[in-house]
């Protein structure tokens, strides 16, 4: 097995210098750090994670806390983190948080004390709960977030403008002809959803419309059918619905179905996120597309900047995008 003694006889450096090198210490000149790295990559040396733990007093694991049942939201997330992480030699423990159970933050902080991770990637809907930020910070754990509204107390935040992103949805069905627009909205509480549904109607309000009806649910695909059953047994029912996700806009397809309602002949549907499933549904959705695997590879490459002591204040920005399915279309006239 390639040693650090090796690297460093072969490069001509000493054992430390190569340790720098793999610690991204700013103390190593360029040109040794390039033949350093040649030399590793030539031997294919990889560090032991216990020793750099020694060495640097890390333990060069990341957490990652949610209450996110939506896999295809959860799938990109951790792919974008580990991507990220993977590259710097950082490994991922995830941890779920259930906000409604006990006391959220003291089960953040629990996670972190027992995983002694080096820094924390914090997404909604717990990013969002008060006093996890702070809570964080005076354990001295890093932390940075996702989130559709400004947050403070992080390291960094990428905010997502999803209120935007739902005025973009209203104008594309109203440009389609429709004037009867139903919304199914995500939890009350949730501020993704909030943001989503005041944009929505904010942008509904800018042609002199308002919402032909609302339910709620709550992100998930049972819910999603409850509401979408209600929203179109009215009479007349709506022609167009926008739904919070992707997942309760597959529930609004699958009632529609049901019902034999043609889509988009006798109703349009609008999801949010962008995720594969707008893909595999028919016809396929037209969704808000969030670029989440992305976004999260950018607030973990800031999160391990931080660990290592690079200064990067730069606003960490992303762009959702409306993905034009085959789920809307033109009012049905006579």
């Amino acid at each position: 097995m390639t040693t650090i003694a090796d690297v460093a006889a072969r490069a001509g450096v000493s054992i430390r210098t190569v340790s720098r090198v793999l610690n991204r210490s700013p103390l190593v000149n360029a040109a040794t750090r390039e033949q350093v790295e040649a030399v590793v990559a030539a031997l294919q040396f990889r560090p032991s994670a216990r020793a750099r733990g020694l060495a640097t007093g890390r333990s060069f694991l990341l957490g990652l806390v949610h209450n996110d049942r939506n896999a295809l939201v959860l799938d990109p997330l951790q792919r974008g983190i580990v991507g990220a992480a993977a590259g710097r030699g950082y490994e991922l423990v995830v941890h779920p948080v259930a906000p409604g159970g006990g006391d959220p933050v003291a089960d953040v902080l629990d996670f972190a004390g027992r995983s002694r991770v080096d820094g924390m990637v914090v997404v909604p809907p717990v990013s969002a709960i008060d006093g996890v930020a702070d809570a964080l910070g005076r354990m001295g754990v890093p932390a940075v977030a996702l989130s559709s509204v400004a947050l403070a107390g992080y390291c960094a935040v990428l905010v997502s403008d999803e209120r935007g992103a739902a005025q973009g949805v209203a104008d594309h069905l109203v440009a389609l002809g429709h004037r009867r627009i139903a919304l199914l909205s995500g939890p009350a509480g949730a501020p993704s959803a909030q943001e989503r549904r005041a944009g929505f109607v904010a942008g509904l309000a800018r042609h002199g419309l308002s919402l032909a009806d609302m339910a709620e649910g709550d992100y998930g695909f049972d819910s999603g059918v409850a509401a979408a059953t209600r929203l179109l047994a009215s009479d007349p029912h709506p022609t167009a619905i926008f739904a919070a996700n992707d997942v309760m806009a597959a529930a609004v397809l699958k009632v529609a179905a049901g019902l034999e309602m043609a889509v988009p002949g006798d109703l349009s549907v609008v999801g949010f996120d962008g995720s594969m499933l707008a893909r595999m549904l028919t016809p396929a959705l037209t969704t808000v597309h969030r670029p989440i695997a992305d976004m999260a590879a950018a607030v973990t490459t800031r999160l391990i900047d931080r660990i290592e002591g690079v200064a990067d204040d730069a606003p960490l920005s992303t762009t959702l995008s409306l993905s034009i399915g085959g789920s809307c279309g033109p009012v049905r006239r006579g």
